[in-house]
């Protein structure tokens, strides 16, 4: 077999040579050869199921999507009703999984840390009831724990009619809870910004106030100026909007409460089933990042005068996280994907309202290949966040 003179071999390295015996050529040969064949089986799945289809007379394409709905949705979060297309309907959907995944990753990462700190505390009741919290939670399956929260949000409230109002303005009944907001005001939105911007200048101010104390030893209060830019800014914006304090309060009209926000017993047990759930498995992670942290920090720490919940804060946490948060990627990825599992009691999620969709469009395979690419591009958007943070806080080599 001829050599190939590739530019690497006229550095000394091994020329190619077109021969099953050199293992260069051989891994390339039948990495193509691989390739092949699987390209071939999937140009065989497609060819046939489109050729299935058509002999059926079933229609494919994405046309149905700017097509009329024709069906609620009793949860959303933009404006939405029966006479709008299927594809705003896949976008409710979307903002719902999204609502409940966000919030549940925030509130499972708050309770679970506070579990996994509490199985390590002294204190002997407080480590067995976390103890015994980790070990119920993470021992039952997950649609069981959302049956049941399901059945108690339902049936712990009575009717609309003989709802409780422990706070003025917030009733409480099996069609959920009533809370004021709020009414409606442009000067919202700009706060929404102003927010935004609180949270950027705090990161900025964090950054530089770590830079300054490396660089003069003296500290900067980070916290009340992060608070004073999160809080004062979209105070200010709401001064110069006029100071508006309307509120829409809601009020029993009929059947039913009107006005207001609406927490449904859907929403409430599929979170509160994924957070206390998922905040299990966030406990252990937590423990274990913690113990992994060598103790002679803690002995260093305790001898400089260091107490033990700023030793916490400042030693053992920052150190911990870099066993904890590659493990941590992992539950925010299954809350995400559990959270599909609201199809079972009733939140408008995506998979339902793409299941409801595909039953009246017939379209089966455009409505799981959504559900999948939605899905798909959540979890890596969150794979991608928590791989950057991962590196963020990553050992650097000198």
């Amino acid at each position: 077999m001829a050599d190939i003179a590739a530019s690497s071999g006229a550095r000394g390295k091994p020329a190619i040579r077109l021969s099953l015996n050199d293992p260069t050529f051989r891994a390339i040969f039948w990495q193509i050869v691989v390739v092949g064949i699987i390209g071939l089986i999937l140009w065989y799945l497609i060819s046939n199921t489109l050729h299935n289809l058509e002999v059926r007379k079933i229609a494919t394409g994405w046309g149905f999507l700017s097509r009329e709905a024709g069906f609620a949705i009793g949860e959303t979060a933009i404006e939405y009703g029966p006479e709008n297309s299927y594809g705003r309907a896949i976008v409710v959907g979307i903002l719902n999984t999204l609502r409940v995944a966000i919030i549940g990753i925030v509130l499972a990462t708050i309770l679970g840390t506070f579990v996994g700190i509490g199985r390590l505390s002294k204190n002997w009741l407080i480590a067995k009831v976390c103890s015994v919290y980790v070990e119920f939670m993470r021992n039952l399956p997950l649609l069981v724990q959302l049956f049941f929260w399901w059945a108690l949000f339902q049936d712990a409230f009575p009717g609309p009619r003989q709802a409780l109002e422990p706070i003025t303005g917030f009733f409480f009944s099996n069609r959920g809870i009533k809370m004021p907001i709020p009414a409606e005001h442009w000067i919202h939105a700009w706060m929404g910004v102003a927010f935004l911007i609180g949270v950027a200048a705090s990161f900025y101010v964090k950054h530089w106030a770590a830079a300054r104390q490396a660089a003069t030893g003296e500290q900067f209060p980070v916290l009340y100026a992060a608070l004073g830019l999160i809080l004062g800014l979209p105070f200010v914006v709401w001064l110069i909007g006029g100071a508006p304090v309307a509120m829409d309060w809601p009020a029993l009209r009929g059947f039913n409460f009107q006005g207001g926000l609406t927490l449904t017993p859907e929403f409430a047990a599929l979170l509160v089933g994924l957070v206390t759930y998922t905040a299990g498995f966030i406990a252990e992670i937590v423990r274990a990042g913690i113990l992994a942290v060598p103790h002679g920090q803690t002995e260093a720490a305790s001898a400089l005068g260091i107490r033990r919940g700023k030793m916490l804060q400042l030693v053992i946490l920052p150190q911990a996280l870099r066993v904890i948060v590659p493990p941590m990627t992992s539950q925010y990825l299954n809350l995400t994907k559990n959270s599909s599992l609201a199809v079972a009691i009733g939140y408008p999620d995506l998979v339902s309202i793409a299941n409801t969709t595909l039953n009246q469009t017939g379209q089966a395979i455009e409505g799981i290949a959504i559900i999948m690419a939605a899905y798909l591009t959540v979890s890596l958007s969150i794979s991608l966040f928590m791989n950057w943070y991962n590196k963020r806080i990553a050992f650097k080599e000198r």
